[in-house]
């Protein structure tokens, strides 16, 4: 295992890329969404000369972007350049979709789908290549479409190393399985050329894969605990687009469709509550310490389209982090509400328990795999006075306040009781000053504090400080 990881760290520093291993949940990021209106599809990737690269769909369908800057959210604020437009005729003049940028052998390569001039739905894969350093100013030269056996509709393509070998993971339709796409995954010779025989992964054949069109597409990996993840969108690009998942053993043959796993149920889906719907077409990358592993992906804030849903514009680029539970599998939780993301709150003496909800009430858990119970935004405090309030993400609207000194999660009635027991002032942490503690707003001296994994808003000796210290993560 320790040769595995070695060897995918070396060829990832090879590949000039910030190496790919994901890392603990801790520290905290934050970020504020949404990041991009109109840009759906999206692919960041953190190079190793201190930039964050982004490219996406534009919504006219007739060019390729791209944007840099040297945090997450400056992406936000970044000059876009457009770096190739369409042809005017044939091949690659229609219907641009999902770049990406990568960069292998000391090279950038952006892969992306493209329509004909005169059959906008012949849609095929296709490679730009740029030996500049800056990918914004160098030269894009064409080195054509991905040839595949099947000379079929076929989009999505990505590329990824594993134990050495780069694969590349694409959508296909396959008129012998159906309509629809499916995914496929085959070696590559060279960035623009696969090698070998492809083979057929996944299929659509779930009720959640197939409404409105039978849809596995956009495939994205990452890797670790011993594992291979790749996700997956599917279904109609509506409210009903959700995120799949698949998994495969790090030492299995990624080309035996045998050796992966398709999750029962989306990982990542609509959210009425937090109002997002359509979360798909996602990627990966690193927070701007290297710690934290960031889920990238698009959606929209309103569930009812007019008309076709390829013709809004509305599909947006958001944050959010991407945690691991305690079986090593990724906890992608639900679409976080628009605004700075949420928090965790892990207790102080222990590596495992967080602040959650159950049934209303305020506690301290063990491997919350209900992610969303476990996060909170910290927002201006209810009752003013340089206080913050500590929100609910999958109740926006609640807040942590005390009742009679127990810990509950209610929602905000408007009253001025409710808004000052729902006010804390956010101190240094009382047994680590690098975390935090919560003092009542109305009770000085009482901190929200854990008694038997129940919490509570309590005054606090020195043997109980740790009890009212909490990381975030």
């Amino acid at each position: 295992m320790i040769r595995t990881v070695l060897a995918a760290t070396v060829a990832a520093l090879l590949a000039g890329l910030v190496p790919a291993t994901p890392a603990a949940a801790s520290p905290a990021v934050t970020y504020t969404n949404p990041i991009a209106p109109q840009r759906a599809d999206p692919h960041i990737v953190k190079h190793t000369d201190g930039f964050y690269y982004f490219t996406a769909t534009a919504p006219e369908y007739d060019r390729i972007v791209l944007r840099r800057a040297t945090t997450l959210q400056g992406l936000a604020s970044a000059p876009e350049t457009v770096i190739w437009r369409r042809h005017t005729s044939g091949e690659m003049a229609a219907h641009i979709w999902a770049p990406e940028i990568h960069f292998i052998d000391g090279r950038w390569y952006v892969y992306f789908a493209a329509g004909r001039s005169d059959d906008v739905w012949a849609i095929r894969m296709y490679v730009l290549e740029n030996a500049g350093a800056n990918p914004l100013s160098g030269t894009w030269v064409e080195r054509g479409r991905i040839a595949t056996p099947l000379n079929t509709f076929s989009l999505d393509a990505t590329t990824f190393t594993h134990n050495g070998t780069r694969y590349l993971a694409w959508a296909q339709n396959d008129p012998a399985v159906g309509s629809g796409t499916n995914l496929y995954l085959a070696r590559m010779a060279n960035p623009w050329t696969i090698t070998g025989a492809p083979v057929r992964i996944a299929v659509p054949t779930q009720s959640w894969e197939t409404i409105g069109f039978r849809v596995n597409e956009g495939p994205a990996v990452t890797q670790r605990n011993g594992r291979v993840f790749m996700t997956f969108s599917a279904s109609a690009t509506d409210a009903n687009y959700c995120i799949g998942l698949l998994t495969a053993s790090a030492s299995a043959n990624l080309l035996n469709p045998a050796s992966w796993t398709k999750s029962t149920q989306p990982v990542f889906r609509s959210n009425d509550a937090t109002s997002q719907y359509g979360p798909g077409h996602n990627s990966f990358t690193v927070s701007e310490d290297g710690l934290s592993d960031i889920l990238v992906y698009h959606d929209r804030n309103y569930r009812e389209i007019s008309g076709d849903p390829l013709n809004d514009p509305n599909r947006r680029t958001r944050y959010q982090k991407l945690y691991w539970n305690a079986d090593g599998t990724p906890n992608f939780g639900i679409p976080v509400p628009d605004g700075v993301t949420p928090y965790r709150f892990r207790l102080h003496n222990t590596a495992d328990r967080f602040i959650r909800h159950a049934s209303f009430r305020a506690r301290i858990d063990a491997n919350v795999t209900a992610l969303a119970d476990s996060q909170f935004r910290i927002v201006p405090g209810l009752a003013g006075s340089g206080t913050v309030s500590l929100e609910s993400t999958n109740f926006p609207g609640y807040y942590l306040r005390h009742r009679n000194f127990e810990v509950w999660l209610d929602r905000d009635d408007g009253s001025q009781t409710f808004r000052s027991d729902a006010s804390f002032f956010r101190r240094a942490g009382l047994a680590d000053t690098a975390a935090v503690s919560f003092e009542a707003a109305n009770f000085a001296g009482r901190y929200i504090r854990q008694s038997a994994f129940l919490l509570y808003v309590q005054a606090v000796d020195t043997a109980g400080r740790a009890d009212a210290t909490f990381h975030l993560e």
